[in-house]
This record gives C-alpha cells, structure tokens and sequence, in this order.
C-alpha cells in the first residue's frame, strides 16, 4: 500500500522559484502535485528516498510522488530479452536494435559472443546480432543461414 505526503512540518512552506526543485537547507522547498513541499519532506512514497535534492528527478501519477526506478517499477512497460527470452524489469537499462530489445549483458554477437563496446559496429540479420566479422563472412557464403555456435 502507497499512500501520499503530506507536509506535517506546521512550518510555512516558501514558494519556490523553480518546480521539483530545492536550494540546500535554507528552508526553501520543492513542488509536486501542485503543492509545495519542505526538502526533507519531498520522498518517494514507495521507497522513501529523498526528491528535494537540487537535481533530483521526480515522477507524479495516480497522485503519488515517486522517484524514477519506482515509477518505472509501478507504470513501466516491461518486456522479454530478444537473445535470452528472459523478462526485462521496466527500470533496467537496455540495448535496442530496431524492433528487439536486449538484457545489457546478452547483447553481444549471437555467433561468437563477443561484447560489444560503444562505438562498435554491430549488425542485425535474420534478427541476430552480429559482429562484423561475423557478419561479413555470412555474406560471402552462399544462402546466409547462420548456426548458433
């Protein structure tokens, strides 16, 4: 069960210049669902991290305030690994290749698994990733079929 903050500092809360934002520990505050918050006040409802932090990103739906791994958790879509099938958590950080979506660790070349750095050319071909030696020696053989090693 989530429930929603609210401020119980009896403290007047002073407008803030700019939204979901805070300045140190001056007593100025941040806002969030239209209201304004004190910094050690403005937390995730789920996991009770703090959001008044100058910087801190905040999420706002169904009327709860949360920070961006908990939001993705409750409202993200969530999807399976192209390489290994397995579910991918909404939060976790992915690699795309056109429609496939990939674990960090499973996207390497499906023939000789090699990792990917970034700035490496990759290939997609019949829907498997490649390396490029990989996938140049594909195209000099006849009939392009590769076989998972």
């Amino acid at each position: 069960p989530v429930s929603v903050r609210v401020c119980s500092e009896e403290t007047p809360v002073p407008p803030a210049r700019e939204p979901r934002r805070t300045a140190g520990d001056s007593g100025e505050a941040g806002q969030a669902l239209d209201k304004y918050w004190h910094e050690d006040c403005l937390k995730c409802a789920c996991c009770d991290c703090r959001l008044g932090e100058v910087g801190s990103t905040l999420y706002t739906k169904a009327n709860l305030i949360l920070c961006r791994r908990d939001y993705l958790r409750l409202f993200g879509v969530t999807g399976n690994c192209a390489a290994c099938s397995k579910l991918i958590p909404a939060f976790e950080m992915v690699m795309r290749a056109k429609d496939n979506v990939y674990h960090l660790d499973c996207f390497a070349c499906q023939l000789c698994n090699q990792r990917f750095c970034v700035g490496d050319k990759f290939f997609l071909k019949n829907n498997m990733i490649l390396c490029q030696t990989d996938y140049e020696e594909g195209l000099m053989k006849e009939g392009y079929a590769p076989q998972v090693r």
